[in-house]
């Protein structure tokens, strides 16, 4: 299941966050770094579902 979160933090970082973790704290902070930039949300998600 982990690579399927991988795919959607790459393609669309809030999903994979939401996968993850579901609709809290880390998801709305994914969602602004997403806002402000591709990249920060891509890491950002990325490091939440390594992190697990």
């Amino acid at each position: 299941m982990d690579i399927v979160r991988l795919i959607f933090a790459i393609l669309l970082p809030p999903v994979g966050v939401f996968l993850q973790v579901g609709i809290g704290g880390q998801f709305w902070i994914n969602i602004i770094l997403t806002l402000f930039g591709y990249i920060p949300g891509i890491v950002h998600a990325v490091w939440i579902i390594a992190k697990r």
